[in-house]
């Protein structure tokens, strides 16, 4: 069969497998995302029990994907075909590598409408173009950025394309050597705003926020928010870990990388959070602004604040620079996927995709301008634009049931012996832990987080 295990590239090194990998779970998720749902549920005790989460529930799901991706070695449809058969399962187990790779791929056309806002907001930033700003000018102006629609479609094509321009380029030539550059310039912008913040901000204000726990501004929702953010933070459920796993060689652990990807993705988490707050308190403004916290409220602070020109411009690069990160890896599990129908056209395949995409994409980016009032599913009293109803779904409903999928697949339905040819290295007691958590655990936290998605 074409694209079988021997064909395929491998990550050069651990480092740059790492890199990568931490570069797809990070993205708007982390810097958008998380800081104003930490800020719509109390700060402190919303982290902490958000970090617990990630390392008790999400760290072992997280490895058993990648076993998945590992064990195939092979695009996400054709890994989960090939363990399918491997372990004498159900065909209808098959359904996990399309949605792997379903997710990812319609994720893609409305994220990079997001990417795009950042791109614009980028551009303003270098023209010090928030001077003076306050909140009726800020929102006007996000008001009036989102509503060209020519112009943000223009925006779009061009984050797709470079997109493309990477991908096209192989896995180690593009996505391993992109990560290499983008991922380190990351953490050091981040850093640079920390310090920013700690030097001209209110810096002990947004560490008391994130990190001294008031259990009395936790309810169930919260738990739920937590769980929900924890466990798809990291990607699971979205493709990526699969096709990128399926590049890792054999002697990389698959607990310590695991371990790693989360260690990491929680990093620039916090990060964000001790860069953005600091600069939101000392600016007297909210921390709980919710999605507007980005493009509405920072280019206030932006504005007003000594050195803001270059912190501005610093953070809407470091918000690029993490969208893109995440962006190869939803374009990549597709082109992997097809490079196995139609071998040797990586290049014509990435670009025919690439423009797909973008063209699938106008729906989202026009239902903030053209087609704002536009509900596809408006005779069924669903009243949400292309956009929200793109992002509902994959959010909601396909990633959710994807990644309950994939956990119970790997608690229940691979065989002990493959489990310990895979964490051969691992002590008895982390596969224990990691099939009760796969078995049990983990399903049981997605259907609940699964059902409260859904149920009004």
């Amino acid at each position: 069969m074409a694209g079988t295990a021997d064909a395929r590239a491998t990550w050069s090194s651990r480092p740059a497998f790492l890199l990568a990998t931490i570069g797809g779970a990070v993205g708007l998720g982390n810097l958008w995302r998380f800081p104003f749902i930490a800020g719509e549920n109390g700060g402190g005790g919303f982290v902490f029990i958000y970090l617990g989460i990630v390392f008790l529930l999400g760290l072992p799901v997280l490895a058993g994907e990648m076993l998945l991706g590992r064990r195939g070695h092979r695009s996400a449809v054709n890994s989960i075909v090939a363990l399918v058969e491997s372990e004498g399962a159900n065909r209808a187990w098959r359904s996990m590598g399309w949605l792997s790779l379903l997710v990812p791929f319609i994720a893609l056309t409305y994220y990079a409408v997001v990417a795009a806002w950042a791109l614009d907001y980028f551009v303003l930033a270098t023209r010090d173009a928030f001077r003076n700003f306050d909140a009726a000018l800020s929102q006007d102006v996000f008001g009036a950025r989102i509503d060209q629609p020519v112009y943000q479609a223009s925006l779009h094509g061009v984050f797709i394309a470079a997109t493309v321009w990477a991908i096209a380029r192989g896995v180690n030539d593009g996505i391993e050597r992109m990560s290499k550059l983008i991922m380190p310039a990351l953490f050091v912008m981040l850093l640079v705003m920390v310090g920013y913040g700690i030097v001209a901000a209110d810096f002990v204000a947004a560490v008391k926020f994130l990190f001294a726990p008031d259990f009395s501004e936790i309810t169930g929702r919260s738990v739920l928010i937590a769980l929900g953010q924890a466990l798809f933070s990291v990607g699971i459920g979205a493709g990526l870990m699969i096709t990128y796993s399926s590049y890792m060689p054999r002697e990389f652990s698959l607990r310590e990388s695991a371990t790693v990807v989360c260690v990491g993705d929680t990093i620039v988490a916090l990060l964000a959070g001790l860069a953005i707050f600091p600069i939101v308190f000392a600016s007297g403004l909210d921390a709980d602004e919710g999605p507007g916290l980005i493009f509405v409220t920072l280019p206030i602070a932006f504005g007003n604040m000594p050195g803001g020109h270059f912190i501005g411009t610093l953070f809407f690069l470091l918000l690029l620079f993490a969208a893109y990160t995440t962006a190869l890896a939803m374009l990549e599990p597709t082109i992997a996927w097809l490079e196995e129908k139609f071998p040797g056209g990586r290049k014509k395949l990435t670009i025919i995709t690439g423009f797909a995409t973008w063209v699938l994409g106008l729906g989202s980016v026009l239902s903030f301008s053209t087609l704002a009032s536009f509900n596809p599913l408006g005779f069924l009293g669903i009243e949400r634009n292309i956009f929200g109803l793109a992002d509902f779904t994959v959010a909601n409903i396909i990633l959710p049931v994807n990644a309950f999928l994939i956990a119970a697949f790997s608690g229940w339905v691979l065989r002990r012996t493959t489990v310990e040819e895979e964490f051969t290295r691992d002590p008895s007691g982390w596969r224990s832990y990691w099939r009760l958590t796969n078995r049990y655990l983990a399903p049981i936290a997605i259907a609940v987080v699964l059902v409260d998605l859904l149920v009004p």
